[in-house]
């Protein structure tokens, strides 16, 4: 589910004098930008005056009077470090974006196994966002496991048909709900991965969030796997970026790739800035957002009962990390227009991202609980979940 779409071809109406009408995105934005109350202030919807005052808090995380940056030393190296050391593995390359990182870490790999057969699900990111880019670009070839809404099980990894030389794995799903498996799963589909002589790799874009549910700490999760990808931005409110962790030999030959893919790009200094700062200040408060996730799944539950929905889904019941779905059944345009006029109405915007059609009468969102969420109450979640059910009822 994108944020750049709203179910329309983006452009802007006129009335009948002709003025310029908002896109359903542009109006969904400015009242989440008026919100006094939002369970999230993502960074990439903010101004670029916002976006730009984050680099304030520089000097606190890097000596400012270091050269800056050029093709990937200097500030970039010591983002590389820090990751390294977080996810305890012998190094990490940054890269500009994480489809350049997983392609090239599963190219490396496959010169390595001499197989580019990728086992992975069909909800993963390379499958629905990156218009083939492994088969197009890389000379790989997905292979796809298991069509449930979850990781696949360490039997179905034992058990799939043909052979593959590298199984990867999105922790957390995010389009089947940002779903994770438990640890014992996971040891065990990272065990029958190696009994099939494969390399495993997380897609671990959202990892940073995971260490909640999982009761492990991040050098335990990275631990289960032979290379890992990191975001800079999903989490932890970065520009943009990535990073690939593994063996130093491996990290070494991904940044050969890197150059031939147009990675090495001249100046990175406000990225990785931006990236040092998050991990400072955003990743030690995830488990705690995690936890509040969870308060505010179970309100927002009980207020839309108390509302009178027919039928809704808050998925997963209780959050496996800080982000969560949740369906109505309505259409997308409905759910939009109920929860933008709440925002405009009441100043508290319970649903801030895109309502995703999926089919006639039905719908859901996407809910990122965030550092804004800590001021909300259950019974503020459950008073904003009863309006928007009213909203809903009366459409």
């Amino acid at each position: 589910m994108s944020d750049t779409a709203d179910g329309t071809d983006g452009t802007t109406g006129s009335d009948a004098e002709g003025a310029q009408r908002p896109t359903p995105r542009e109006r969904r934005i400015a009242a989440w930008r008026k919100a006094p109350r939002v369970l999230a202030r993502l960074g990439f919807l903010a101004p670029l005056s916002e976006r730009l005052a984050v680099l304030e808090a520089a000097g606190s995380v890097y000596d400012l009077d270091e050269d800056s940056d050029m093709y990937g030393n200097g500030v970039v190296e010591a983002l590389e470090k820090r990751v390294a050391e977080l996810l305890g593995t012998e190094a990490a390359a940054f890269f500009p974006t994480g489809t350049m990182a997983q392609q090239v870490a599963l190219r490396c790999w496959a010169g390595r196994t001499g197989d580019p057969a990728v086992a992975l699900h069909p909800l993963s990111h390379p499958e629905v966002y990156e218009r083939n880019a492994f088969s197009q670009v890389s000379g790989l070839r997905p292979v796809r496991m298991t069509g449930e809404p979850r990781l696949p099980t360490a039997d179905e990894v034992r058990d799939l048909e043909e052979p593959f030389g590298a199984l990867m794995l999105e922790l957390p799903l995010r389009d089947a709900g940002f779903v994770l498996p438990t640890w014992e799963e996971l040891t065990e589909v990272a065990d029958a991965a190696r009994e099939r002589e494969a390399v495993v790799h997380f897609d671990g874009a959202r990892l940073w969030e995971c260490t909640e549910h999982f009761g492990r700490s991040l050098e335990e999760i990275a631990g289960l796997a032979d290379s890992v990808y990191v975001s800079f931005y999903k989490s932890l409110e970065a520009f943009g970026g990535a990073a690939l962790a593994g063996p130093a030999t491996l990290v070494e030959e991904t940044k050969v790739w890197r150059h031939r893919y147009g990675g090495a790009v001249f100046q990175q200094f406000p990225t990785a800035l931006s990236a040092l700062i998050g991990l400072e200040r955003e990743l030690p408060r995830l488990p705690e957002y995690v936890r509040h996730a969870r308060v505010v799944a179970a309100a927002l539950r009980e207020g839309l009962e108390t509302g009178g929905l027919p039928w809704f889904r808050v998925h997963p019941e209780v959050p496996h990390t800080c982000d969560f779905q949740v369906w109505v059944p309505y259409e997308h345009e409905v759910a939009a227009e109920a929860a933008i006029g709440a925002a405009e109405e009441t100043g508290a915007m319970l649903f801030a991202n895109y309502w995703d059609p999926k089919g006639p009468g039905l719908s859901f969102t996407e809910v990122n609980v965030r550092a804004a969420a800590l001021e909300w109450t259950a019974d503020d979640v459950r008073a904003a979940a009863v309006d928007f059910a009213g909203r809903l009822l009366r459409a």
